[in-house]
């Protein structure tokens, strides 16, 4: 018994799914003698390009035609669609791509046809073909016999020579949309005797990505598997996939910046054998278009969703934020580079759920821009999971994102000073590196140096290095924190005896050379 996807391969031009435009021209061309020598096919594997060429092999030689609308009964048309027509020689450029195949054409086109009006030559993966084998043809496509048609077959258009494709007419074939694919399933699981719910269909042609054969094999192998008792789960279990429903339910999570929900989810579907390699992809794939959407203001006709999804990609990028959503692709580019090196994708997925749903306790550089932009637009601060999502209209003003001291010992020679840096303040920064976070109380940020630092103290309480300070800690934290500067070793206060009347002589050479490097001269 052969294959699905052979069975069902388009008959003739009204049977072809997705390429209207390309169908269209080439009926014309038919009915109104206008017929080119040569053809350029170029689109992704499974898009019907080599049917599309056999049913112009069809059209041309049919004992109706030449004709758009080939009967499909008489022996050209029955030859061509097994194989075995004498004047339809179909050849794979990836094994005969060299010029002694070249210069074999050249010999037979010479000869009329067996038993058409045509020869016609289709060459799959014509960009395979060796630079000596496309100038062997060059002198055949420009002038050919009138007998002769070529149809090249490509996936990747930009390997074909330019003089060759000045010589062709051009079809680009696009990838079908989702509903195309899904009630081409449809037609043929009803002509198979195959039970399969629409959501079963459609995730198997978004899985395919735009590839009818692709679909079609999946449909076949999953018949086999079931019995042509095909099922959601069973879908799921074969390809690997996310449910729909389960990247829109993790977005929401996001949405409500509950971050316990997100992580107690992830682990739900651990646990039900989910890939999370794939829940990632998956992810990634479902924020684009949620990216595409808020940016685009409508869901482009070219995703590959039904109508009922686009609906809910609308309502969803209109709660998410679009700095969550680019910051979240950022932050699973990591869970990506890990998975190209074989890694477990797990803990950068949950670092990443972390981090997008709790930004306070990210202070990275790269967290920046996006927690300034939550502040402006308003972003609602984190709720359990039980806690109902309130209307948009009724959350109330930004509130600066809460800071504990710890987050800021920590992001001090990490983050902090190298802002102070970047805002050119590179003597500045020299300056707070003896510094460190010592207190915390209310928006006052208490900065200790050393005890025997006093001088460098007074330095960085100088309006000019204070602001520097100020806007740094404004810039990772999201808060306007005012600064109080102070002595003492390891946070314990200066000694009451040291702060008691002006130091000695002997404590000010000690300063100058402990601050300045300063030595005694020598007397001459």
């Amino acid at each position: 018994m052969a294959a699905l996807y052979r069975t069902y391969r388009p008959r003739d031009f009204d049977e072809v799914v997705g390429q209207e435009p390309v169908v269209r021209t080439l009926k014309n061309a038919i009915a109104n003698g206008q017929v080119r020598q040569a053809y350029l096919f170029s689109g992704p594997r499974g898009t019907g390009k080599t049917s599309l060429a056999r049913i112009l092999a069809k059209g041309l030689n049919c004992a109706q035609g030449p004709t758009p609308n080939p009967d499909g009964t008489c022996h050209a048309c029955v030859s061509i669609a097994n194989g075995t027509s004498l004047d339809v020689i179909e050849m794979d450029a990836a094994s005969q791509r060299g010029i002694d195949d070249i210069r074999e054409i050249r010999d037979r086109v010479v000869l009329q046809p067996a038993e058409g009006r045509y020869k016609v030559y289709i060459l799959d993966e014509a960009h395979q073909l060796t630079d000596a084998a496309w100038n062997a043809l060059l002198k055949l496509i420009e002038e050919p016999p009138p007998h002769l048609v070529f149809v090249f077959c490509t996936t990747d258009l930009s390997k074909v020579l330019p003089t060759v494709r000045s010589r062709c007419q051009t079809f680009v074939f696009q990838r079908p949309r989702l509903e195309e694919q899904r009630k081409l399933l449809r037609r043929i699981a009803e002509a198979e005797g195959i039970e399969a719910p629409d959501p079963a269909l459609a995730l198997i042609a978004r899985a395919a990505r735009g590839s009818f054969r692709d679909a079609v094999s999946t449909l076949d192998q999953l018949a086999a598997a079931t019995e042509k008792q095909i099922t959601v789960q069973a879908v799921l279990q074969l390809l690997g996939a996310v449910e729909e429903e389960a990247l829109f339910r993790l977005c929401d999570l996001v949405i409500d910046q509950d971050t316990a929900g997100a992580l107690t989810f992830i682990e739900q579907l651990s646990e039900q054998g989910q890939d999370l390699g794939r829940l990632v992809t998956d992810l990634l794939e479902h924020l684009r278009h949620l990216m595409l959407v808020q940016h685009m203001g409508e869901v482009p006709d070219s995703l590959p969703v039904t109508e009922e999804t686009r609906e809910r990609l609308r309502a969803q990028a209109n709660q998410l934020g679009d700095a969550t959503v680019v910051r979240l692709i950022d932050l699973l580019a990591v869970a990506v580079e890990d998975l190209r090196q074989g890694g477990d994708p797990r803990l950068p997925l949950e670092l990443a759920l972390i981090k997008v749903t709790r930004p306070a306790a990210d202070l990275s550089r790269e967290a920046i821009a996006y927690r300034l932009e939550q502040l402006e637009h308003g972003a609602p601060t984190p709720r359990s999971s039980p806690e109902p999502r309130e209307p948009e209209r009724e959350r109330s003003a930004p509130t600066a994102p809460d800071i504990e001291l710890e987050q800021l010992q920590e992001a001090w020679q990490r983050t902090i000073l190298p802002a102070v840096e970047e805002k050119g303040g590179i003597p500045t920064a020299s300056l707070l590196r003896e510094a460190h976070p010592a207190g915390l109380a209310g928006d006052t940020l208490t900065v200790e140096f050393p005890r025997n630092a006093d001088f460098h103290r007074q330095l960085a309480e100088e309006p000019k290095n204070a602001t520097l300070l100020a806007d740094a800690l404004y810039e990772v934290t999201g808060r306007r924190l005012a600064l109080a500067f102070a002595t003492g070793a390891n946070g314990e206060p200066e000694p009451a005896a040291e702060a008691e009347g002006p130091a000695g002589e002997e404590r000010i050479l000690e300063l100058l050379t402990e601050t300045l490097d300063a030595r005694e001269r020598e007397p001459e």
